[in-house]
């Protein structure tokens, strides 16, 4: 354990960042809590339409005043993150609209949402178009951006937080906010919305607070705070919420119907706690990256940069070392140990993807687990842990496994 105790020395000044941000963001949610006047009764569920579910309608409350948003559809009837912007997208947009993305592709599962042509009901089936600008040095391309929306004033400027399956650094809060205010200054009438997947309280802000119209993310990730059993969340100003709201229902009944018999206290608990368990999963990830680097592998971001996002990318010489990492994070995880994953045609990805998620609620990436495209270069991205001691165990495992005699 000496070596795992030398990285934590090494990085003692970044683990105290985050955790000063933990506090923080805690007290931001529990100002939010207290604002909306949380109270047992909005733990209980409802059956039917859902018509006047306090439950229902105080989840979205809270939401949107943690994420310091005029409103908020919450619900564990979207069934994923992907799903979440799908809606938001079809909310927003109309027969002749343009989405201008200025961080280069979306994540992979929404390639079939932006481009097919297949007459499967994607954007392009309705005559909206996608159009896309590349980062530039791991940055939004400022001034190409605005050109572009001067000439084109689309309808949505789409922003990807996190980093995906790219092989880049996530975007600041800090970065968004002067681009983003630019965008208004030209173009008042266009949304600004950010997949906000995995970015959830990395940082003291959201991008709601600088100027973005809608932040989408799921709440088997950071802001479920690894007790959400399902759903996403999609949270902005209130034009945007309710166009996308009859979106999600129909235009008769918008945010108004929708039961959910189980409850909401695992929602609310789990928002509660979403703060400190993110930041956990921040230190997990530089931990198992500052032994990985000592280990001889490259990883992204460095320890001695800030990172944006709960992920940690590691790049491995070869596929075998890639399958062996991802296998031996399943080998010691609390669900599933004696699973084996393998390489396999996940829907929605256009590679082989190989994921180990030994977790308590299925596929929820807050919880340490590891997904990889089987493609070169072999990169590991590897994120969550609800506990940081479970992180430092896995930490040691990996030691043994990679370290080179």
């Amino acid at each position: 354990m000496d070596l795992i105790t030398e990285c934590e020395d090494r990085l003692k000044e970044i683990f105290s960042y985050y955790d000063d941000i933990a506090l923080y963001n805690t007290e931001k949610v529990l100002k939010a809590f207290q604002e909306c006047k949380v109270a047992n009764r909005h733990f209980f569920g409802s059956t039917g339409y859902g018509y006047g579910d306090e439950g229902r309608d105080k989840l979205c409350e809270a939401f949107a005043h943690a994420f310091k948003a005029e409103s908020a559809l919450v619900t564990p009837l979207i069934t994923c993150g992907s799903h979440a912007l799908n809606i938001a997208l079809f909310g927003l947009l109309r027969p002749g609209d343009i989405i201008f993305s200025i961080t280069g592709d979306p994540y992979d599962t929404l390639g079939e949402v932006v481009y097919d042509k297949k007459g499967l009901g994607s954007l392009p089936d309705f005559g909206i178009k996608f159009e896309k600008l590349e980062l530039k040095n791991g940055e939004i391309d400022e001034k190409n951006a605005l050109e572009y929306i001067i000439k084109n004033t689309p309808k949505v400027v789409y922003v990807q937080r996190s980093r995906g399956y790219a092989i880049r650094d996530a975007l600041s809060v800090d970065k968004m906010e002067s681009v983003f205010k630019k965008i208004k200054e030209i173009s008042p009438n266009s949304f600004i919305m950010v997949d906000n997947c995995y970015g959830e309280f990395v940082e003291k802000r959201e991008p709601t607070e600088v100027g973005a119209d809608v932040i989408v993310g799921s709440l088997i990730k950071n802001a479920g705070g690894s007790l959400a059993p399902t759903g996403a969340y999609i949270a902005g100003t209130k034009k945007a919420i309710d166009l996308i709201s009859n979106r999600f229902t129909s235009a008769s009944l918008g945010a108004e119907v929708g039961s959910f018999e189980m409850g909401y206290r695992l929602f609310f608990q789990g928002l509660f706690i979403a703060p400190h368990v993110t930041v956990g999963a921040i230190k997990g990830m530089y931990l198992i990256g500052e032994l990985m680097n000592r280990l001889g592998y490259n990883i992204m971001p460095k320890s001695d940069q800030k990172t944006y996002d709960i992920i940690k990318s590691i790049e491995f010489n070869t596929q075998s070392e890639l399958v062996d990492f991802v296998q031996t994070i399943q080998k010691y995880s609390p669900v599933d140990s004696n699973v084996i994953p393998e390489p396999w045609d996940m829907p929605g990805y256009t590679e082989q993807v190989i994921m180990a998620a030994g977790t308590f609620v299925g596929g929820a990436s807050i919880e340490l687990s590891a997904d990889c495209p089987i493609k070169n270069p072999y990169w590991a991205y590897l994120q969550g842990g609800i506990t940081y001691e479970h992180c430092k165990l896995v930490a040691y495992k990996l030691l043994k496994k990679f370290r080179k005699n």
